[in-house]
C-alpha cells in the first residue's frame, strides 16, 4: 500500500488540490494518506478536507493525522514538504521591512532579500524532517513545494545526500498551459521543454507540428499593446526566450522593473503582492473551514495540474509521462556550475525518475541565471557556516537589490530581518555584521 505524508498539511487549499489530483487515479482508491502539522486546528481541517476528497470522488483513502511528525513519516513512501515557516508574519516582514528603505518585492519568497531570509528560517526546519526521514523512511521521496525551491532543493543535498529530493513547482505547466491559450492551441497540441533555475527557467522547446510557436507568439504580443506591458513579454523580447515564472516573481530577479515608479507603471507592478494573496489564502482557508463544520460541499478543481501526484502514479504504476523537476546539476546544464541546483524536464517511470541533460543553455540565458544562482549559492554557504557577514554579501549580487539600495542600507535591511525573525534562525546567524 502506497502511503504518502503532507508535512505542512495546514496549507489546506494546496492539500487539497494534491489530495484531489492523487485520489482521482483508481490505482490510489485506498492509498494511506497521513498528514502532518504544528498548527493543532489547520490540521484538523486538512484531515477534514481529505475525508471530504475521498468521499467526493468514491474512493477510499486511509487517513490519519499526526501532530508527531516522527509518527506521520513512520512507513512513508513519499513525503510531499509545504511548509512555511514564519507564516504570514514572516512573509509580512520579509515585504515590509525593505520597502521601508527603498527595496520593492512583489512576491518575496525565491530569491533577493525576501527569499534568502526565508531560505534561512526553513533550512533548520529541512534539517529535522530530513533528518528524521534518514532514520525513519531512508527509501522515501521527499517532494518539496516550499520556496524558495533552489535554495532548499539545495540545502537539503547538503545536509542529506542520501534522501532523495526532489523540488517540483507548476510554474512550466502553466506557462506552457497560458501561452498555448494566447496563441489559441491546445496545450495537448504542442511539445515544450524548459530548463534553467526554478521561476526563471527558459522555454527552449515549443513547438506545434514541428514548427516553432514562438513567431506565433511574437506576432501576438506585437498585435496587442496591453501585453507589451507585461514583463515576461519585455524579457521576451530582450531575452528571446520566454521566462516560465509570472511576471509578478520575474519583476523581482532582476534590475529592469522594480527599481522606479514610471517602470512599475508601465509594466502594472504591485510591490508586496504577496500580503494580499497571504491573506486571501487566510481567507480560503477560514472559508474551507466553515464550509467542512456544516456539512456544505467545497470545490475541487477539474483539471490535474500538479506533478506531485503524476510523479507518484508514475512511479508506483510505471505509467511513462515527462514533467520538470528541481534536482543537483549532475550535467544536466553544462554551463552552469555542477554544485547547483536547476529545472529540466525529467522522464518519470517504474524505474525512477530521469532527468533530461539539456547541454548548455543559450548564453543569452544562462548570463541572466548566474546572479540568481550566485545567490542562492552564497546564501547555502552562509547557513552552512552561520556566517551573518556572507548572509549581506549574497545580496549584493541581487540584481533587484543592488539597482535599489546602497550596500550600507542593505546591511540595515538585513540587520533588521534578522531581528524579525530571530526565533528562526540559528544562534550563529543572529549577530549583526
Amino acid at each position: 500500500m502506497t502511503r504518502v505524508t503532507f508535512i505542512g498539511a495546514g496549507s489546506v487549499v494546496f492539500t487539497k488540490q494534491l489530495l484531489t489530483d492523487l485520489l482521482r487515479y483508481p490505482e490510489f482508491d485506498e492509498i494511506e494518506i497521513a498528514l502532518h502539522d504544528i498548527d493543532d486546528e489547520r490540521l484538523r481541517v486538512a484531515k477534514a478536507t481529505a475525508a471530504y476528497v475521498s468521499k467526493r470522488l468514491g474512493a477510499h483513502a486511509r487517513v490519519t493525522a499526526s501532530a508527531d511528525r516522527r509518527e506521520a513519516l513512520a512507513g512513508a513512501d513519499f513525503v510531499i514538504n509545504m511548509i512555511q515557516v514564519g507564516g504570514v508574519e514572516g512573509t509580512r516582514a520579509d515585504l515590509e521591512i525593505p520597502a521601508r528603505h527603498g527595496l520593492l518585492q512583489t512576491i518575496g519568497d525565491t530569491t533577493g532579500v525576501g527569499g534568502v531570509f526565508r531560505g534561512l528560517r526553513t533550512f533548520p526546519v529541512l534539517t529535522g524532517i530530513l533528518h528524521d526521514m534518514e532514520q525513519i523512511c531512508p527509501n522515501a521521496y521527499f517532494l518539496n513545494y516550499t520556496n524558495p525551491m533552489t535554495m532548499n532543493v539545495w540545502w537539503a543535498n547538503v545536509v542529506a545526500p542520501s534522501i532523495r529530493t526532489v523540488g517540483l513547482c507548476h510554474s512550466v505547466y502553466w506557462t506552457a498551459h497560458d501561452l498555448a491559450e494566447l496563441v489559441d492551441l491546445d496545450v495537448a497540441d504542442t511539445q515544450y521543454r524548459a530548463a534553467g533555475l526554478n521561476h526563471q527557467s527558459w522555454l527552449l522547446e515549443w513547438t506545434h507540428n514541428g514548427e516553432s510557436l514562438y513567431p506565433r507568439l511574437e506576432q501576438r504580443i506585437a498585435d496587442d499593446p496591453e501585453l507589451q506591458r507585461r514583463v515576461r513579454a519585455e524579457i521576451f523580447r530582450r531575452v528571446g526566450y520566454y521566462p516560465t515564472e509570472t511576471s509578478e516573481h520575474s519583476s523581482e530577479y532582476l534590475s529592469w522593473f522594480l527599481r522606479s515608479e514610471s517602470q512599475r507603471e508601465k509594466y502594472r507592478l504591485q510591490p508586496l503582492e504577496y500580503l494580499q494573496i497571504s491573506e486571501d489564502n487566510v481567507t480560503e482557508f477560514e472559508q474551507t473551514r466553515t464550509a467542512l463544520d456544516a456539512g456544505h460541499d467545497i470545490e475541487l478543481l477539474d483539471e490535474a495540474s500538479e506533478y506531485a501526484p503524476q510523479l507518484i502514479h508514475s512511479l508506483v504504476t510505471g505509467t511513462r509521462r515527462e514533467i520538470h523537476a528541481n534536482l543537483p546539476n549532475a550535467g544536466l546544464i553544462s554551463n552552469l556550475p555542477e554544485a547547483e541546483v536547476v529545472e529540466v524536464p525529467c522522464v518519470v517511470d517504474a524505474e525512477g525518475i530521469h532527468p533530461v541533460a539539456m547541454g548548455d543553455l543559450p548564453i543569452e540565458c544562462v548570463t541572466v541565471n548566474r546572479p540568481y544562482a550566485a545567490v542562492a549559492g552564497a546564501a547555502i554557504e552562509a547557513a552552512r557556516r552561520e556566517e551573518p557577514t556572507l548572509v549581506r554579501q549574497a545580496l549584493l549580487a541581487d540584481p533587484n537589490a543592488m539597482s535599489s539600495v546602497t550596500p550600507e542600507t542593505l546591511w540595515r535591511i538585513c540587520d533588521e530581518l534578522t531581528d524579525a525573525h530571530a526565533a528562526h534562525l540559528p544562534a550563529g546567524l543572529l549577530s549583526r555584521a
